[in-house]
């Protein structure tokens, strides 16, 4: 008996998966082929986290062992519903795996949200990260910007707005990235979060990277440090929140006038409406205060901050996926431990969900191995309910898509563009110059390509 296992999503929880699933042990054979629909694996590593982050790129190269192994196929820009559907799986495949994550920006409903000058961080983290699908192109005319949420996506979109982008150029940021950063006349981002800052979502590696930024000043408010008996519980218990107390203490010590650009913290602010005639002009939110059990209540102060653009960054949402159940509210498939749930909820055979669209964006990228080995246990053993392919051939899929004029890319196609991105950083004396237009991927992963 050979499983064999489609996974529709190339990022860490599609290939962590596929790497548990290998090495898990089993009374049977397994084939796995990875769909993706980019050109290029790696998923949110590849296009969801900043391009100063190295130490997180790192993940990379331990997925890129997994897939060099060889024991896993690998189809590049095959697209889900439509270059191939779920009754092609079910006629080729006896289960699936989702691990397509989460893209799109969660809703944040405040009047004026949709003005322009309005943001969704998602949209501009694909933006500076070269995603194939994003225009190349991103309106920075703002001088006075606010961000809303207190996560590490909110952090990395302040860092990216008010970083120096001559100070980028190590990294593997694309051209039109650098360029379009240089001409922005950005000279104060600002921070909003509902909460104190012993509530923040932040990791303090990510907070701390903050302070190292040059010619930035870092501005807090002593009012939103006079820490309420819950706060100071909290510190105790918590070493991650020492340390982060001790990040804002070292700033609040620091002198301030001298930088060119300034990011701003505002703790205890509820955002209720953005206001503006034409575009973002102004920015209104209620002052809050601890309620003494680690949370906030409402104060009725009212407070406005010009500013010429906001962007928001409360949270990832996932994205419907065709003939599968969905949960709307929470942007998951609904599943029980991995294992797809239909709207009455019973388990689907042979239908199972991993990562982000599985529990929801939280949780660091690390997390999605025990997230797939959850899975992956219930996989295992839901062998006498997986579907009974008409086609399980290995070469019958392939010739399903070259049937359709899929213009797919296998793993030596990636290996070809992956080659093609460093010989381009090496030029410039970088590591990786990261190609970003779709037809350009595809072209440099074509065999003979030297360009």
């Amino acid at each position: 008996m050979k499983l064999r296992l489609a996974i529709v999503g190339a990022g860490p929880a599609g290939i962590y998966a596929a790497d548990i699933l290998l090495k898990y042990e089993r009374a049977f054979d397994v084939s796995i082929d990875l769909f993706e629909r980019l050109p290029a694996p790696y998923g949110l590593v590849r296009y969801g986290v900043a391009p100063d982050h190295p130490r997180i790129k790192g993940i990379i190269n331990a997925l890129k062992d997994i897939l060099d192994t060889g024991h896993i196929r690998l189809f590049g820009n095959v697209n889900y519903g439509t270059d191939i559907t779920l009754d092609d799986l079910k006629k080729h495949y006896h289960a699936v795996i989702f691990s397509t994550g989460a893209m799109e920006d969660a809703n944040l409903s405040l009047p004026g949200i949709d003005l322009p000058g309005s943001y969704g961080a998602a949209d501009f983290v694909s933006w500076y990260d070269g995603h194939p699908d994003v225009p190349r192109e991103w309106p920075l005319d703002a001088k006075n910007i606010a961000v809303v949420g207190n996560g590490n996506v909110a952090l990395d979109v302040a860092r990216m707005l008010v970083k120096h982008p001559d100070d980028l150029l190590p990294t593997e940021i694309p051209d039109n990235v650098y360029e379009g950063l240089k001409k922005s006349p950005v000279t104060d981002v600002h921070i909003f979060g509902r909460r104190g800052p012993m509530q923040v979502k932040f990791t303090p590696l990510e907070l701390r990277e903050l302070g190292e930024l040059n010619d930035v000043d870092m501005v807090l408010h002593d009012e939103d440090f006079d820490y309420d008996q819950a706060a100071k519980e909290a510190i105790t218990s918590n070493k991650q929140l020492v340390v982060i107390d001790r990040i804002f203490q070292s700033w609040r010590q620091r002198e301030t006038g001298s930088a060119s650009r300034r990011l701003h913290f505002h703790f205890y602010a509820n955002p209720l409406e953005v206001l503006g005639n034409e575009k973002v002009q102004n920015f209104r939110y209620e002052r809050t205060q601890p309620d003494g059990a680690g949370g906030v209540r409402p104060t009725g102060e009212i407070r406005e901050l010009d500013i010429d653009a906001l962007y928001r960054a409360v949270g990832y949402f996932g994205s419907p996926l065709d003939g599968i159940p969905f949960d709307e509210r929470h942007g998951i498939i609904p599943n029980h431990e991995g294992q797809v749930l239909d709207d009455h909820n019973r388990v689907v055979p042979g239908v199972y969900a991993t990562g982000w669209i599985k529990r929801g964006p939280v949780g660091l990228i690390g997390h999605t191995k025990s997230d797939a080995m959850e899975t992956i246990q219930h996989l295992v053993k839901d062998q006498a309910s997986w579907w009974t392919p008409a086609e399980p051939e290995e070469d019958a899929v392939t010739q399903l898509l070259d049937s359709r004029d899929v213009n797919y890319r296998d793993l030596s196609g990636w290996q070809r563009l992956d080659d093609a991105e460093r010989a381009l950083g090496k030029e410039r004396g970088r590591e990786r110059l990261k190609v970003v237009s779709r037809e350009d991927m595809l072209d440099r992963s074509l065999p003979g390509d030297t360009s």
